[in-house]
Protein backbone atom coordinates (compact mmCIF):
# COMPACT_ATOMS: atom_id res chain seq x y z
CA UNK A 1 0.00 0.00 0.00
CA UNK A 2 0.70 3.61 -0.46
CA UNK A 3 0.76 6.76 0.84
CA UNK A 4 -0.80 9.03 -1.31
CA UNK A 5 -0.75 12.98 0.41
CA UNK A 6 -2.86 15.57 -1.36
CA UNK A 7 -2.00 19.12 -3.01
CA UNK A 8 -4.44 21.27 -2.27
CA UNK A 9 -4.71 23.17 -5.41
CA UNK A 10 -7.02 26.92 -5.16
CA UNK A 11 -6.54 26.51 -9.27
CA UNK A 12 -8.54 23.00 -10.12
CA UNK A 13 -11.50 24.87 -11.18
CA UNK A 14 -9.71 28.24 -12.59
CA UNK A 15 -12.32 29.71 -15.69
CA UNK A 16 -12.68 32.66 -17.34
CA UNK A 17 -10.58 35.62 -17.54
CA UNK A 18 -10.53 38.66 -15.75
CA UNK A 19 -12.16 42.07 -17.36
CA UNK A 20 -9.34 43.83 -16.20
CA UNK A 21 -7.58 41.32 -18.99
CA UNK A 22 -9.90 41.60 -21.66
CA UNK A 23 -10.43 45.53 -21.81
CA UNK A 24 -9.09 47.65 -24.88
CA UNK A 25 -8.38 44.07 -26.40
CA UNK A 26 -11.55 44.62 -28.96
CA UNK A 27 -12.32 40.67 -28.77
CA UNK A 28 -15.55 39.26 -28.55
CA UNK A 29 -16.47 36.00 -26.64
CA UNK A 30 -17.09 33.41 -26.92
CA UNK A 31 -15.58 33.69 -30.83
CA UNK A 32 -11.89 34.60 -29.00
CA UNK A 33 -11.75 31.35 -27.73
CA UNK A 34 -12.00 29.95 -31.49
CA UNK A 35 -9.22 31.34 -33.58
CA UNK A 36 -5.64 31.08 -32.97
CA UNK A 37 -5.05 34.81 -33.71
CA UNK A 38 -7.64 35.43 -30.87
CA UNK A 39 -6.06 33.13 -28.51
CA UNK A 40 -2.80 34.26 -29.29
CA UNK A 41 -3.83 37.83 -28.11
CA UNK A 42 -5.64 36.49 -25.22
CA UNK A 43 -2.76 34.60 -24.33
CA UNK A 44 -0.19 37.39 -24.16
CA UNK A 45 -2.20 40.09 -22.88
CA UNK A 46 -3.01 37.62 -19.87
CA UNK A 47 0.87 37.20 -19.50
CA UNK A 48 1.61 40.51 -19.41
CA UNK A 49 -1.27 41.25 -16.68
CA UNK A 50 -0.42 38.51 -14.47
CA UNK A 51 3.40 39.44 -15.16
CA UNK A 52 4.07 35.89 -15.92
CA UNK A 53 7.32 34.41 -17.72
CA UNK A 54 5.18 32.42 -20.49
CA UNK A 55 1.93 32.76 -22.28
CA UNK A 56 -0.37 29.89 -21.36
CA UNK A 57 -2.98 28.23 -23.35
CA UNK A 58 -5.60 27.01 -23.75
CA UNK A 59 -8.15 28.91 -21.72
CA UNK A 60 -10.31 25.55 -20.60
CA UNK A 61 -10.02 21.62 -20.03
CA UNK A 62 -12.16 21.07 -22.76
CA UNK A 63 -10.63 20.67 -26.18
CA UNK A 64 -9.38 17.31 -25.84
CA UNK A 65 -12.95 16.19 -25.04
CA UNK A 66 -13.89 18.24 -27.74
CA UNK A 67 -12.14 16.73 -30.26
CA UNK A 68 -13.49 13.35 -29.39
CA UNK A 69 -17.08 14.16 -29.91
CA UNK A 70 -17.78 15.95 -26.96
CA UNK A 71 -20.26 18.67 -26.92
CA UNK A 72 -18.66 22.47 -25.35
CA UNK A 73 -20.63 25.18 -23.97
CA UNK A 74 -18.05 28.07 -24.96
CA UNK A 75 -19.21 30.51 -22.71
CA UNK A 76 -18.36 33.85 -22.55
CA UNK A 77 -15.18 35.86 -20.48
CA UNK A 78 -16.32 35.14 -17.44
CA UNK A 79 -17.12 31.60 -17.39
CA UNK A 80 -14.62 29.86 -20.23
CA UNK A 81 -15.78 27.05 -22.46
CA UNK A 82 -16.94 24.25 -20.23
CA UNK A 83 -18.59 20.57 -20.72
CA UNK A 84 -22.43 21.38 -21.92
CA UNK A 85 -23.82 17.97 -22.49
CA UNK A 86 -22.79 14.37 -21.75
CA UNK A 87 -22.81 12.13 -24.45
CA UNK A 88 -21.91 8.26 -23.42
CA UNK A 89 -24.16 6.68 -21.03
CA UNK A 90 -22.03 3.49 -20.45
CA UNK A 91 -18.64 3.21 -20.52
CA UNK A 92 -18.08 0.74 -23.81
CA UNK A 93 -19.29 4.07 -25.86
CA UNK A 94 -16.51 5.52 -24.81
CA UNK A 95 -13.87 3.06 -26.80
CA UNK A 96 -15.96 4.14 -29.89
CA UNK A 97 -15.03 7.55 -29.80
CA UNK A 98 -13.09 8.78 -32.62
CA UNK A 99 -9.15 9.70 -32.51
CA UNK A 100 -8.01 13.45 -32.31
CA UNK A 101 -7.57 15.00 -35.16
CA UNK A 102 -5.04 17.51 -34.92
CA UNK A 103 -5.30 19.31 -38.01
CA UNK A 104 -8.55 20.92 -37.36
CA UNK A 105 -11.11 22.37 -35.29
CA UNK A 106 -10.29 24.33 -32.06
CA UNK A 107 -7.52 21.66 -30.91
CA UNK A 108 -5.77 23.04 -34.61
CA UNK A 109 -6.60 26.40 -33.69
CA UNK A 110 -4.88 26.27 -30.15
CA UNK A 111 -1.64 24.62 -31.69
CA UNK A 112 -1.54 27.66 -34.18
CA UNK A 113 -1.67 30.15 -31.57
CA UNK A 114 1.15 28.39 -29.76
CA UNK A 115 3.30 28.27 -32.86
CA UNK A 116 2.52 32.41 -33.53
CA UNK A 117 3.58 33.15 -30.05
CA UNK A 118 6.63 31.07 -30.29
CA UNK A 119 7.41 32.99 -33.31
CA UNK A 120 7.32 36.27 -31.38
CA UNK A 121 9.78 34.72 -29.19
CA UNK A 122 7.35 33.71 -26.32
CA UNK A 123 7.63 30.42 -24.23
CA UNK A 124 5.04 28.22 -24.53
CA UNK A 125 3.04 26.61 -21.31
CA UNK A 126 -0.11 23.88 -23.28
CA UNK A 127 -2.30 22.65 -20.80
CA UNK A 128 -2.74 19.13 -21.69
CA UNK A 129 -5.44 16.76 -19.76
CA UNK A 130 -5.00 13.90 -18.59
CA UNK A 131 -8.29 11.23 -18.54
CA UNK A 132 -10.18 12.08 -16.12
CA UNK A 133 -10.24 15.69 -16.45
CA UNK A 134 -11.35 14.29 -20.52
CA UNK A 135 -14.00 11.67 -18.89
CA UNK A 136 -15.78 14.83 -16.55
CA UNK A 137 -16.58 16.31 -20.53
CA UNK A 138 -18.15 13.31 -21.75
CA UNK A 139 -19.84 10.92 -19.60
CA UNK A 140 -21.37 11.54 -15.64
CA UNK A 141 -18.73 10.42 -13.28
CA UNK A 142 -21.31 7.92 -11.75
CA UNK A 143 -20.51 5.59 -14.55
CA UNK A 144 -17.12 5.91 -14.52
CA UNK A 145 -16.39 5.11 -10.89
CA UNK A 146 -19.03 2.32 -11.60
CA UNK A 147 -16.78 0.99 -14.18
CA UNK A 148 -13.94 0.81 -12.50
CA UNK A 149 -15.40 -1.57 -9.65
CA UNK A 150 -17.33 -4.01 -12.40
CA UNK A 151 -15.40 -3.86 -15.50
CA UNK A 152 -11.96 -2.87 -14.42
CA UNK A 153 -10.93 -3.96 -18.12
CA UNK A 154 -12.87 -1.83 -20.01
CA UNK A 155 -11.66 1.21 -17.92
CA UNK A 156 -8.37 0.23 -18.53
CA UNK A 157 -8.92 0.11 -22.21
CA UNK A 158 -10.34 3.70 -22.01
CA UNK A 159 -7.82 5.00 -19.94
CA UNK A 160 -4.93 4.01 -22.36
CA UNK A 161 -7.44 4.94 -25.47
CA UNK A 162 -7.36 8.46 -23.93
CA UNK A 163 -3.48 7.65 -22.82
CA UNK A 164 -2.33 7.60 -26.55
CA UNK A 165 -4.51 10.58 -28.09
CA UNK A 166 -2.22 12.58 -25.00
CA UNK A 167 0.79 11.12 -26.19
CA UNK A 168 -0.11 11.80 -29.51
CA UNK A 169 -1.31 15.75 -28.78
CA UNK A 170 2.13 16.08 -26.80
CA UNK A 171 4.31 14.81 -30.03
CA UNK A 172 2.18 16.88 -31.99
CA UNK A 173 2.88 19.57 -29.65
CA UNK A 174 6.88 19.58 -30.43
CA UNK A 175 6.00 20.29 -34.27
CA UNK A 176 4.57 23.78 -33.03
CA UNK A 177 7.94 24.37 -31.29
CA UNK A 178 5.86 24.17 -27.93
CA UNK A 179 8.66 24.15 -25.35
CA UNK A 180 6.36 23.65 -21.78
CA UNK A 181 3.88 20.75 -21.83
CA UNK A 182 1.88 20.66 -18.38
CA UNK A 183 -0.02 17.47 -17.92
CA UNK A 184 -2.70 17.45 -15.00
CA UNK A 185 -5.28 15.32 -14.10
CA UNK A 186 -6.51 17.26 -11.27
CA UNK A 187 -10.31 15.42 -11.21
CA UNK A 188 -8.46 11.96 -10.48
CA UNK A 189 -6.59 13.25 -7.28
CA UNK A 190 -6.64 11.37 -4.27
CA UNK A 191 -9.19 13.53 -2.90
CA UNK A 192 -11.88 12.48 -5.53
CA UNK A 193 -10.99 9.10 -6.08
CA UNK A 194 -10.03 7.99 -2.38
CA UNK A 195 -6.44 6.55 -1.43
CA UNK A 196 -7.33 2.66 -2.84
CA UNK A 197 -9.04 4.11 -6.58
CA UNK A 198 -5.69 6.51 -6.63
CA UNK A 199 -3.30 3.92 -6.20
CA UNK A 200 -4.68 1.59 -8.80
CA UNK A 201 -4.36 4.51 -11.13
CA UNK A 202 -0.81 5.29 -10.52
CA UNK A 203 -0.07 1.32 -10.97
CA UNK A 204 -2.38 0.88 -13.91
CA UNK A 205 -1.84 3.95 -15.50
CA UNK A 206 -0.46 6.62 -14.74
CA UNK A 207 3.78 5.37 -14.17
CA UNK A 208 3.46 3.84 -17.46
CA UNK A 209 1.77 7.03 -19.21
CA UNK A 210 4.60 9.00 -18.19
CA UNK A 211 7.68 6.19 -18.47
CA UNK A 212 6.06 7.12 -22.16
CA UNK A 213 5.86 10.59 -22.05
CA UNK A 214 9.22 10.76 -20.85
CA UNK A 215 10.60 9.59 -24.18
CA UNK A 216 9.11 12.88 -25.65
CA UNK A 217 10.68 15.03 -23.16
CA UNK A 218 14.17 16.62 -25.30
CA UNK A 219 16.20 19.36 -25.50
CA UNK A 220 13.88 21.95 -26.21
CA UNK A 221 10.88 20.10 -24.02
CA UNK A 222 9.74 19.95 -20.90
CA UNK A 223 7.06 18.12 -19.28
CA UNK A 224 5.15 19.93 -16.08
CA UNK A 225 3.47 17.89 -13.72
CA UNK A 226 0.51 18.67 -11.61
CA UNK A 227 1.49 17.90 -7.89
CA UNK A 228 -1.21 15.96 -7.30
CA UNK A 229 0.30 13.47 -9.90
CA UNK A 230 3.82 14.43 -8.34
CA UNK A 231 2.56 13.45 -4.98
CA UNK A 232 0.95 10.38 -6.23
CA UNK A 233 3.83 9.21 -7.50
CA UNK A 234 6.21 9.75 -4.46
CA UNK A 235 3.57 8.04 -2.47
CA UNK A 236 3.39 5.19 -4.67
CA UNK A 237 7.49 4.92 -4.43
CA UNK A 238 7.11 5.52 -8.35
CA UNK A 239 9.27 8.38 -8.74
CA UNK A 240 11.81 10.71 -6.41
CA UNK A 241 12.78 14.47 -6.13
CA UNK A 242 16.26 15.48 -7.45
CA UNK A 243 17.84 18.46 -6.30
CA UNK A 244 18.74 20.96 -9.49
CA UNK A 245 20.62 24.23 -8.76
CA UNK A 246 19.47 26.96 -10.30
CA UNK A 247 21.41 30.13 -11.41
CA UNK A 248 20.04 31.97 -8.73
CA UNK A 249 16.31 32.34 -7.06
CA UNK A 250 13.74 32.96 -9.53
CA UNK A 251 9.95 32.52 -10.31
CA UNK A 252 8.69 29.13 -10.67
CA UNK A 253 8.01 29.31 -14.44
CA UNK A 254 11.46 30.93 -14.82
CA UNK A 255 12.81 27.77 -13.30
CA UNK A 256 11.18 25.59 -15.67
CA UNK A 257 12.47 27.64 -18.38
CA UNK A 258 16.02 27.32 -17.24
CA UNK A 259 15.26 23.53 -16.64
CA UNK A 260 14.34 23.16 -19.99
CA UNK A 261 16.77 20.46 -21.54
CA UNK A 262 18.55 19.92 -18.74
CA UNK A 263 15.64 17.55 -16.94
CA UNK A 264 12.30 15.70 -18.28
CA UNK A 265 9.50 16.32 -15.78
CA UNK A 266 8.84 19.42 -13.01
CA UNK A 267 6.31 18.65 -10.44
CA UNK A 268 7.44 21.01 -7.58
CA UNK A 269 4.27 23.27 -7.70
CA UNK A 270 1.27 24.41 -10.22
CA UNK A 271 1.94 26.53 -13.27
CA UNK A 272 -0.67 28.63 -12.50
CA UNK A 273 1.01 29.77 -9.28
CA UNK A 274 2.81 32.52 -11.03
CA UNK A 275 3.63 34.25 -7.62
CA UNK A 276 5.31 30.98 -6.20
CA UNK A 277 9.15 32.11 -6.23
CA UNK A 278 12.35 29.20 -5.42
CA UNK A 279 13.92 31.64 -2.96
CA UNK A 280 16.89 29.10 -2.35
CA UNK A 281 17.57 28.59 -5.57
CA UNK A 282 17.26 24.67 -5.88
CA UNK A 283 14.60 23.60 -8.03
CA UNK A 284 12.59 20.04 -7.40
CA UNK A 285 13.73 17.42 -10.43
CA UNK A 286 10.73 15.11 -10.40
CA UNK A 287 12.37 11.74 -11.59
CA UNK A 288 10.65 8.13 -12.22
CA UNK A 289 12.39 5.00 -10.76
Amino acid sequence: MGDIKDFRCTYDNSVGISGEVTDGLDLTFPDAYMHWDTMAKLSKALKEHDNASFCELPFCHTVEAEAMGGIINYGNETTGPRAKEYICTAVEELLELPEIDFSQGRIHEVLLACKALRDQGEHIVLQISGPFTILNVLIDAKYVFKGWRKKPEIMKEVFWKFGNQILKFMEEAKKYDVDLISYADSSGGVNILGPKMAEQVVEEFTYEFLKKAEAIADDKTLILLCPKTTFALLGMDKAELIDRKLTGPMAYGEACIEMTGQIKFAGQMCIKNVGYHIDNGIFKELKLK
